[in-house]
Order: structure tokens, then sequence, then C-alpha cells
């Protein structure tokens, strides 16, 4: 709920995105980067149609001129049930991004390229709180939470 709300603040046109879509997903992550970095986090992924809501985990590595620790949301919106689908069964990978943020607190500067903003997934990055700067190639994994969807 915090991330969609954060979402259709920054974005109103996006509400009418993701009630239009297949289905949703909100993750939040921490990561701390210096030249090398990880992150880690968790989220859930709602089909609109069954209204299921499948929880799951993800994971990033990155490299390059990438400096900072970010504590992040995103909301991916799924064009498409067969992607939707996919994405739950057999997890995802995608990668590479830019950016620079400021923030603390949840005030400051946030900017953060869209990961894929075109083909079966948009992908909307919000940074919550952290200090980065840099651009980095890096790949990023979801998979379902085994434990959390017994």
């Amino acid at each position: 709920d915090e991330a969609l709300a954060a979402l259709y603040k920054a974005k109103p046109a996006a509400k009418a995105e993701v009630e239009k879509s297949a289905g949703y997903g909100c993750f939040t992550s921490f990561g701390i980067s210096f030249f090398v970095g990880g992150a880690g986090g968790r989220g859930l992924v709602h089909d609109n149609a069954t209204k299921k809501t499948t929880y799951m985990n993800m994971g990033q590595a990155t490299g390059g001129l990438d400096f900072g620790i970010k504590d992040y949301r995103e909301v991916l919106v799924f064009k498409d049930k067969a992607t939707l689908a996919k994405f739950i069964d057999k997890g995802w990978e995608f990668g590479g991004q830019g950016g620079a943020q400021a923030a603390a607190g949840g005030k400051g500067a946030k900017a953060e390229a869209a990961e894929v903003t075109s083909g079966p997934i948009v992908v909307y990055p919000m940074t919550k709180t952290g200090l980065a700067v840099g651009v980095a190639a890096g790949a990023r994994k979801y998979w379902k939470d085994d434990d959390l969807n017994k």
C-alpha cells in the first residue's frame, strides 16, 4: 500500500495503468555500493484477475561507478497475463541502472530512471532514504518465497 500510494502521489496517471494491468508487484530493498554493490529485499506480486497475492524475494548485484546506501521501493506493472505468470512461476532477471539520489527521512532530491519502460513490465523505482550517485551495470533476480507461500 505504501509503495502504491507513493507512486500515485508522484505520478497520478500510474493509478489507471496499475488498475488496467494484468497485475503489479511492490518491492522494498536496501543496498550498499562502493564500486561493487548488493541489495536484497522482499515484496509481493498481485494478480488483478484472480486477486491472488504471491510473496517474493529480490536480490541484486552491481558493479561500476556506483557509491552509496539506498533504501528504496519499486512498483512493477505487468502489461499481460503471460508475463505475470512467468514472473511468478520462474522468477525474472534484468539489470542496468543509473541515477542520483540524496534523501533523508523521506525528504530530498530523488531521481532514478525506470529500468524498463517498454515491453511487458514497467518498473517505477522510488528512493525512500539514502545517498547514492553513479552509474552501474547489474543484475536483479526475483523469486518466490517458499516459506510465505505455503
